[in-house]
């Protein structure tokens, strides 16, 4: 019952940022936009390339998907919604996730397209820049709640959000989901004006649908993943634990939207070099920081 209740939730989450995204991108709110372009997209020709890999084509976007669903069963909506509750469950999120490059090679390499493949090695290189600026936050949250457990990282927030008691690493974390999600200005491996869709240009009908909707569950996940990290999950005053979840998971969501319409687009060139010169000696220096706080006030 938790597991069907929980996968709704995702789906309703997915459904949601489709409505916003549309918002931001053209500036009109319509509730049904989203409905409308499934069925259009259910209802198309699903076209398979001359010579694809036709494992790789076929598998790409379900494993985005299931790497976004995975991450999600260890993410506590409230006290007792969620999932399997593992011993290592917030590294097991970046475990998860990890699978998401796979995904995206998979669809890059699988259509034997130019467009395609360039867009899955651009991811390639992104991920190598920002896959520290995952686990190094998620270090630092789990040295302060002294745990892996997701629920006991919420519980670890009870008096300070982590938002406030490690900013850097909120800020290094938040920046690292956005790339990972490839929401603008990380989206170069889908850029429409260049590659024509990228990892996404060879595929139509079912194929698309399922690629889209993992992406929309990717971004939910992420925003789940920073609420309970850095936002105290289900805490907050006067309403039911499941509101706060809620409303902590579409504020992130909204802004991981919103933050990167107003930054220009970013190659993975200088992006692997600003991580490596400049991200990972801040994420190192956050980790030095909560070490000290957790010594001196425990």
């Amino acid at each position: 019952m938790t597991t069907l209740l929980v996968l709704l939730l995702l789906i309703a989450g997915a459904y949601f940022v489709a409505v916003l995204e549309a918002w931001i991108s053209n500036g009109r709110f319509r509730l049904a936009a989203p409905l409308y372009a499934t069925i259009a997209l259910l209802g198309r020709e699903s076209i398979v390339p001359r010579k694809p890999d036709r494992i790789f084509f076929e598998v790409g976007p379900v494993l985005l998907l299931l790497s976004a669903l995975l991450a999600a069963t260890v993410i506590p909506l409230t006290p007792d919604l969620i999932i399997t509750e593992l011993a290592t469950g917030a590294l097991f999120i970046n475990a998860a996730l990890v699978y998401v490059l796979v995904a995206l090679l998979m669809a890059g390499w699988g259509p034997d397209g130019a467009y395609a493949m360039i867009g899955g090695w651009r991811f390639l290189g992104q991920l190598i820049a920002y896959a520290m600026l995952i686990v190094m936050p998620i270090t630092a949250v789990a040295m302060r709640a002294e745990s892996l457990l997701s629920t006991q990282i919420v519980v670890s927030q009870l008096g300070l959000w982590n938002i406030i008691y490690q900013p850097l690493g909120f800020v290094l974390f938040f920046v690292a989901s956005m790339a990972l999600a490839f929401l603008p200005p990380f989206d170069m491996m889908i850029a429409k004006g260049e590659l024509a869709g990228g990892v996404e240009a060879e595929y139509t009908g079912a194929r698309l649908a399922v690629f889209r909707l993992g992406r929309l569950v990717l971004i939910i996940t992420l925003a789940s993943a920073t609420a309970i990290f850095y936002l105290g999950g289900w805490q907050g005053p006067w309403l039911p634990p499941w509101a706060w979840s809620a409303i902590k998971i579409l504020v992130v969501t909204a802004t991981m939207l919103l933050a990167g319409r107003y930054m220009p687009r970013i190659r993975e060139a200088h992006l692997l070099s600003w991580c490596w010169m400049l991200g990972i000696p801040l994420a190192l220096i956050n980790i030095l920081i909560v070490g000290i706080l957790v010594l001196e006030f425990p």
